[in-house]
């Protein structure tokens, strides 16, 4: 086959796997949710201390070099303006996705591809259980849920370390820092974005680190290839995503 037709095979494979989560997830059952539960608190609450700290050091970050180029032109003062937009509009959403994949993405896809190579996945169809309901679903849901307060806790931390920076360190007031986010940033136009971003973008990383492994070759080494190779296009693809969805959103 040549390259095109095995990319076009993928596709279209990926598109169909996609379909059969959506049409699994429903009616949920109680093992489900209760597996969904448990999926929340291990790829979202267990990513929370690098998201934190993520969050901070890019705070600090933006507050830095938004000061000093704002500083050139004489208003410094709106440097909590930038921080604002910029978390919300484009680099919470993304960052936070980045860092989800590289945390719980790669987890998600070297578990079921472990799953595929001790026959797990197999032994699940022969006892009648759909194993995309029993192990891809609640993981799928856990993700679109989890990255969208990931997001809450990125920008909560981000937008302290940059307070923190601004008024203690810089010596801004701490007033007008505060005054000049809120009439900069605006809840229907900026804040709902970034939690809509987030959680397609959980759905992504969750979409494309199942698949991957789900697929996986049925061996140690093909477990290790999926895992890189998950991490690797839902990173690119978030990346894609989030220029499509910054165009249309926020023309």
């Amino acid at each position: 086959m040549t390259p095109v037709t095995d990319i076009l095979r993928s596709l279209g494979q990926a598109g169909l796997f996609s379909l059969s989560v959506l049409r699994a997830s429903f009616p949920p059952t109680r093992d489900m949710a209760a597996e969904f539960v448990r999926e929340v608190y291990k790829i979202g609450a267990r990513s929370l201390p690098i998201i934190l700290v993520g969050g901070a050091f890019v705070g600090l970050s933006v507050t830095l070099l938004g000061y000093r180029a704002l500083d050139t032109y004489g208003a410094s003062n709106q440097v909590s303006a930038m921080l604002g937009l910029g978390l919300y509009r484009e680099l919470a959403p993304v960052l936070t996705a980045l860092l989800f994949i590289g945390r719980a993405g790669s987890s998600i896809a070297a578990e079921l591809g472990l799953m595929r190579a001790t026959d797990q996945i197999t032994a699940l169809g022969l006892m009648a259980i759909d194993p995309v309901a029993k192990v891809v679903v609640p993981r799928f849901w856990a993700a679109v849920l989890a990255v969208p307060l990931l997001v809450a806790f990125f920008c909560s931390a981000a937008i302290a370390a940059g307070w923190f920076e601004s008024v203690h360190v810089i010596g801004l007031d701490a007033g007008t820092f505060w005054q000049v986010m809120k009439d900069a940033v605006d809840v229907q136009h900026d804040f709902l974005p970034a939690f809509l971003k987030a959680a397609v973008f959980g759905a992504i990383a969750a979409l494309v680190s199942s698949y991957v492994g789900f697929h996986a070759e049925p061996t140690i080494e093909g477990t290790s290839v999926a895992t890189t190779r998950a991490v690797v296009n839902a990173s690119l693809l978030v990346l894609m995503f989030n220029f499509v969805l910054s165009a249309l959103m926020f023309r």
